[in-house]
């Protein structure tokens, strides 16, 4: 007889203010929420969306896909609740992870228009880059930003990132090709496994 269960890591991180945990497919309509109601705010920041982005039944879907990349341990998606987990501010995904001699991943993220200027996002990654550098044993995190989004520039560089580079024409973002300032966070303490 087989025995099946879920491998897909369970991850609930707790802040001061916040529950920082990956997503799974009881999200799928919270997920949509958060994209319809912040749709006009985050599409300068994003690739076009279709609608399917704001649609529980979209998310089902790729919430299937985001499942399977945790499950195969290349990507880390987590959802940022408040205590009671009733209201998403936003989300942070942790992709392109890769390990061997590099041992790196992309980091990206959004937060609710209403969430915004209260130091959520700030709090909440802390939380999730000590969990990628600490149990998932991340020594690179990447992450960029448009050079006109001071906000996001003063984040990364709070928690702790430094600049590497520029990239001309990096992201397809709201259908036109978008420079970078490229920042890396690199974790000084990292070992190998025992």
């Amino acid at each position: 007889m087989y025995s099946y269960h879920s491998t897909t890591p369970s991850v609930r991180l707790t802040t001061a203010r916040q529950v920082v945990r990956l997503v799974h497919q009881r999200d799928a309509q919270r997920l949509a929420d958060y994209y319809r109601e912040n749709r006009s705010y985050l599409q300068p920041w994003e690739p076009i969306r279709d609608e399917t982005h704001c649609q529980a039944s979209g998310w089902q879907l790729r919430l299937e896909i985001i499942t399977d990349m945790q499950q195969q341990g290349s990507a880390y998606y987590f959802i940022l609740l408040d205590p009671d987990e009733q209201e998403v501010h936003g989300v942070a995904n942790f992709t392109n992870v890769l390990r061997g001699v590099f041992h790196a991943c992309h980091l990206g993220y959004s937060l609710a228009e209403q969430k915004q200027g209260q130091g959520l996002m700030h709090e909440a990654l802390q939380a999730a880059i000590r969990y990628m550098q600490r149990q998932q044993r991340m020594h690179r995190i990447m992450a960029g930003y448009m050079p006109h989004n001071q906000r996001s520039g003063a984040l990364l560089a709070r928690l702790g990132f430094e600049r590497e580079g520029y990239a001309r024409d990096y992201l397809l973002i709201n259908g036109k090709w978008r420079d970078h300032v490229l920042m890396a966070l690199t974790n000084d303490q990292w070992q190998p496994a025992r």
